[in-house]
């Protein structure tokens, strides 16, 4: 029994409709719902393709191993692809008739790629459109962060915040107490059946906030999740915990889900948490706030008097239960990972059950560079099995990650074998000299010509480009063993 296939990947989709729009494609539906979501696009000639599919994709195939169309059908909607665009001609003139059909019963969109159009048009269309989709939720998402921190700098800030998530949904948002009963709200109101699914689920993540009895500060021993969702009657709904704000929850209810929207309503129970959380100081209050703005927007020279003395470090902390202590109340913690803010210059050390990555110390201004700085500080730590791992300083290179830089130079570099590999890095090394690469090699200046033409053909690639240069240059050094594991011709 094969396992089930994963669900679509949490991106915005594209609506095979706007492909369907597409003159320049010419793809016409033949069978299944036309509305289906296409979160990627595949093409495989393979007759079973159920292994290789994660799940919304618009599987691409001429059939050319299409025996028994009732089965593909059937093993390609159950491994949950988005629809199947099949290619007339080389191998069928028309689509066949008994996968029209079997499409149809399975509910699997069917479309059919006419000749001009090759399938590598379609996957340019589908991951421009899904560029596009992500950029417009992106934008979407910084508009609704900015409106909820101007929000959350009201006289009354909870009721504003609410009512801007509310808008920014186009739905209803609460403020839950730990039994579900409504403290504020703004929005349409929603049915009784969707408020009482909201309580359930408000139950579901008050009892994860607050620590254990008899253990200050530690978490439940089976923590319940932060945030939950679910469907009621068409509703879309979603609760979030409030760290620190006595069991309160911010619930939603929409009538659909959109891209961001979870980003959005995050963004919103930080800023809620901070807002209903009880704190010892005002001088406090105002750190926690100015932080909060500042993440959401704000101009650093607006809030850096409320944070206080420079400089600042960021820590990134994973690990089971409490929040390492670091000397700051400028934290946030959820599901293993924290963030803390460190003030003053105060030095950061190791913490038990935690793994731990501190950026440089900057300026308020320079917190969002910071908290980049922390994450890869904190994956170097994590690979590394260190408990705490500093930024380091070294030039461009150190800002990516080793292990993803090399297994992007062994894709860029892949067309290359010996000797192209040797002689580009040769030539670049030496400034683009034909005549000292040629005696570095100890070959005649022609071959050396031949050959990095021959590397330009192959990666497709100017090389007098000097953006180019620096990338071959820069992967070369991320694969520097790639050259001495690979033979061939290259003449």
């Amino acid at each position: 029994m094969p396992a089930e296939p994963a669900a679509a990947p949490p991106t915005t989709p594209v609506p095979l409709s706007a492909l369907l729009a597409r003159a320049d494609l010419g793809l016409v539906h033949l069978a299944g719902p036309p509305d289906a979501d296409v979160h990627g696009v595949h093409a495989s000639e393979m007759a079973d393709p159920y292994p290789y599919l994660l799940g919304g994709e618009l599987l691409l195939t001429a059939g050319v191993q299409l025996t028994d169309p009732e089965r593909y059908a059937a093993r390609v909607a159950e491994a949950g692809a988005a629809a199947l665009g099949f290619g007339v001609t080389p191998v069928y003139d028309t689509v066949p008739a008994e996968l029209v059909a079997a499409c149809e019963r399975h509910g699997l969109p069917l479309v059919e790629v006419p000749p001009p159009t090759p399938f590598t048009a379609i996957a340019r269309a589908v991951w421009g459109l899904l560029t596009e989709a992500r950029h417009h939720e992106l934008r979407r998402v910084a508009r609704a962060q900015q409106a909820l921190a101007s929000a959350a700098a009201r006289p009354d800030p909870v009721p504003a915040v609410l009512h801007q998530l509310a808008t920014r949904l186009g739905g209803w948002a609460a403020l839950l107490d730990p039994e579900g009963a409504v403290v504020r709200s703004a929005g349409p109101e929603p049915s009784e059946r969707a408020r009482a699914a909201l309580r359930h689920l408000a139950a579901v993540v008050s009892a994860g906030v607050g620590p254990e009895p008899g253990r200050p500060g530690a978490p439940p021993a089976s923590a319940p999740p932060t945030s939950a969702s679910d469907t009621s009657g068409g509703a879309q709904l979603a609760v979030y915990a409030l760290a620190g704000a006595r069991g309160l929850a911010l619930g939603t209810v929409t009538e659909r889900r959109e891209g961001g929207d979870h980003t959005i309503a995050g963004a919103a129970s930080v800023l809620l948490s901070l807002l209903t959380a009880e704190r010892p100081d005002a001088g406090r209050t105002a750190q926690s706030a100015a932080l909060v703005r500042l993440l959401l927007g704000a101009d650093p020279a607006e809030v850096a008097p409320l944070l206080g003395e420079a400089p600042w470090t960021v820590v990134h902390a994973r690990g089971e239960g409490a929040p390492p202590d670091l000397g700051s109340p400028l934290v946030e913690a959820g599901d293993g990972h924290a963030r803390v803010l460190v003030p003053g210059g105060q030095d950061v050390g190791p913490h038990p059950g935690w793994t731990l990555g501190a950026s440089a110390p900057v300026a308020a201004g320079e917190l969002a560079a910071a908290d980049a700085q922390a994450a890869r500080a904190l994956r170097r730590a994590e690979a590394a099995r260190s408990p705490l791992v500093r930024h380091r300083t070294g030039g461009y290179a150190s800002l990516v990650d080793p292990e993803e830089a090399a297994a992007y130079a062994r894709a860029l570099l892949a067309p290359l074998a010996e000797p192209l590999l040797t002689t580009l890095r040769t030539w670049l090394s030496l400034h683009g000299s034909w005549d000292r690469t040629a005696v570095a090699l100890g070959v005649h200046r022609n071959t050396v010509r031949q050959r990095l033409a021959r590397c330009a053909a192959l990666l497709d690639a100017d090389l007098d480009d000097m953006d180019v240069r620096t990338e071959l240059w820069l992967a070369l050094r991320s694969a520097p063993g790639r050259a001495e594991a690979h033979s061939g011709q290259c003449e």
